[in-house]
């Protein structure tokens, strides 16, 4: 059971960030998903990856979109989450290409459509990307709360982790619980 005190610094924690990182100018959002692609290329040569999951850009996270476009363009193969429709906070993956019909789920964010034909099964991902609200020099995560991507990587015991923040993110130590996933690596844009 989460303790009020760490509950409550988790969310003042995740307000804090949410409201410098909604601060950021056009051009250090731009500047910062510049800065991600090279380490994150690195990584993906150096696990010798093919199957990359990612995410969409939603409320001021940095945008892995000119990576993903780029990593297209060398033949990866590029997945996006979906809210699972049965399975109450767990995702599916999608794989993405220039036929993915997108919708826009309950939380407001743009996913891919319904399309068993492009599905991979989280064994087979090399590595998931995964936004982030706030990370630690450990390597610990904060989302927004949900649990969706720690019910993830647990399932995706072969995929590498890999978060992408703006330093903006970036904080000493987080107050996490047992249930969160540290990430294998963070790049900070």
């Amino acid at each position: 059971m989460l303790s009020t005190s760490n509950q409550a610094l988790r969310q003042q924690i995740r307000k804090q960030i949410l409201d410098i990182r909604s601060q950021l100018s056009e051009q250090q959002q731009e500047n910062a998903s510049q800065h991600i692609i090279q380490p994150a290329l690195q990584w993906i040569e150096h696990y010798q990856a093919e199957h990359l999951a990612f995410y969409l850009p939603f409320n001021h996270e940095i945008s892995p979109l000119v990576l993903m476009e780029k990593l297209k363009s060398l033949g990866k193969s590029i997945y996006l989450p979906v809210i699972h429709p049965f399975t109450r906070g767990n995702l599916l993956f999608f794989k993405y290409d220039e036929d993915t019909v997108m919708q826009t789920h309950r939380f407001g964010m743009l996913q891919p459509k319904l399309d068993v034909r492009k599905l991979i099964p989280l064994t087979e991902l090399d590595i998931i990307f995964t936004p982030l609200v706030a990370c630690d020099k450990n390597n610990g995560r904060l989302g927004y709360g949900g649990g969706f991507y720690d019910r993830t990587l647990i399932q995706a015991k072969k995929a590498k982790s890999i978060g992408l923040a703006h330093r903006c993110q970036y904080v000493d130590n987080l107050p996490l619980e047992a249930w969160d996933i540290p990430l294998d690596h963070i790049i900070l844009g």
